[in-house]
C-alpha cells in the first residue's frame, strides 16, 4: 500500500483536514492553542467566501471561520495562503 499525504498548506489540504463538520473539534482545539486565552473558542462555523481566479497568479486559498468565544464574543479567523503586498513574515 502506497502512503498518501495531505499538504495542509494548500487550499484542498487545509479544508480536508480542518474544514469539514467532522473535524470541527480538531479545528477548535488547534485554534485555541494559537489564540490567547481571552479568545478561547467555544463554537465555530465555516464560511467559504473564496473567489477563484481564472489563472494561476489570481488563485488564492482563503477560508473564513466564524467563531464564538467562551465569553460570547464573535470574531472571524481567516486562513489564507496568498502573497499579499505589504504583509511579510520574518
Amino acid at each position: 500500500m502506497k502512503a498518501k499525504y495531505i499538504n495542509p498548506y494548500t487550499d484542498f489540504g487545509f479544508k480536508k483536514l480542518f474544514g469539514e463538520e467532522a473535524s470541527k473539534d480538531l479545528l477548535i482545539d488547534f485554534l485555541n492553542e494559537l489564540l490567547p486565552p481571552v479568545h478561547r473558542i467555544k463554537d465555530l462555523s465555516f464560511k467559504n467566501l473564496e473567489q477563484q481566479g481564472n489563472i494561476e497568479t489570481e488563485r488564492k486559498a482563503i477560508f473564513h471561520i466564524h467563531c464564538e468565544s467562551e465569553r460570547g464574543d464573535r470574531f472571524i479567523v481567516e486562513m489564507q495562503k496568498a502573497k499579499i503586498r505589504f504583509f511579510t513574515i520574518n
